[in-house]
């Protein structure tokens, strides 16, 4: 083949395996911040807050203050019941006080020197009616009389060994349950309790205070809504086509108004499309289903202020912050 032809073809064929990498992909978002809605689980009512909108506010920062009417009694009466719950198992662990011991002792001195005159009783009885001298009735008393007296005697013997054996383990078992069981339902009492006292769990800014002291609040309705500043991140809408060219990790920019640039990366796409508010878009693009992309940043120190607008810039694809 003539050389001057294969030149061309060979300079054809590499121009069409040489492809172009995509260029970056520019979306508008606003920067946000995880949400936390602060509010009690059960119905309350609002005493004071202690935050304004704006305010930064640290870790464990009490925010707000709630009551209920009935607390204070059911604690009341809750920390009773365990107290004498505490107090009767002492008492069945213990055991038989020494006095009682003493008692059911001097009990069984008693019965046995009943005993011994109802046996000398019947002795002289039976001699007197072999001889026919009294009645047989006067025998039969003589005889209930002495069987009285043994049955008396061995109930205080009985006495004396339980109370010296000790409560039955049963018992003990039982006391055990009924203590536990008051201090689960105090607990329980004592968690409502600290839920009335509003406490942030993490460090950000009061977004919103959505009630005010004395309203009355049903249950989990928020009173204050903090926002999570060690978290920023911006939601874009990226189109179907771009989507393709990103996964998780991938590396984006952040861009703000004033032209600082700081990194970022993918840390969720959306997996199903939705359209994005035509403001957002072009005529064009509104056509196209959008999938929503967030992006966090790699430091969040300089995120901007949550709700400003920014812009996303989506690099190629394998392009990723590790």
């Amino acid at each position: 083949m003539n050389s001057r032809r294969v030149l061309p073809l060979l300079m054809f064929l590499g121009a069409g395996c040489t492809s172009t990498p995509p260029a970056a992909y520019d979306a508008r978002g606003t920067v946000e911040v995880p949400e936390i809605d602060l509010g009690a689980m059960s119905a309350a009512r609002v005493i004071a807050i202690r935050v304004e909108e704006g305010a930064a506010v640290q870790s464990g920062d009490t925010v707000a203050l709630l009551s209920q009417i009935e607390m204070s009694a059911t604690l009341a009466g809750q920390g009773a019941r365990v107290a004498a719950a505490s107090a009767n198992l002492r008492d069945l662990e213990s055991g038989s006080r020494p006095e009682e011991v003493r008692r059911a002792e001097a009990e069984v001195g008693a019965a046995s020197a009943e005993l011994e005159r109802a046996t000398r009783e019947l002795g002289r009885i039976r001699e007197l009616a072999s001889r026919d001298v009294l009645s047989r009735q006067t025998f039969d008393d003589a005889v209930t009389a002495d069987r009285v007296a043994r049955a008396r005697l061995s109930a205080s013997e009985e006495a004396v060994r339980l109370l010296k054996a000790g409560t039955r383990p049963e018992r003990i078992a039982a006391g055990r349950a009924d203590l536990a069981n008051a201090r689960a339902a105090l607990a329980q009492i004592e968690a409502r309790a600290a839920d009335l006292v509003l406490v942030t769990p993490v460090a950000g800014i009061v977004l919103s205070r959505n009630a005010e002291p004395g309203e009355g609040l049903a249950p989990n309705v928020p009173v204050v809504t903090i926002g999570e500043t060690a978290r920023p991140y911006v939601r874009v809408f990226v189109p179907q086509s771009r989507v393709t060219g990103l996964a998780v990790g991938s590396a984006a920019e952040v861009v703000t108004e004033d032209g600082r640039t700081m990194a970022g990366r993918v840390v969720a796409i959306n997996p199903k499309a939705e359209y994005t508010p035509r403001v957002a878009l072009s005529e064009q693009e509104r056509a196209d289903l959008m999938f929503g992309v967030k992006v966090e940043f790699a430091n969040p120190a300089e995120a901007p202020h949550p709700g400003l607008w920014v812009t996303v810039r989506l690099g190629r694809t394998g392009d990723s912050v590790r």
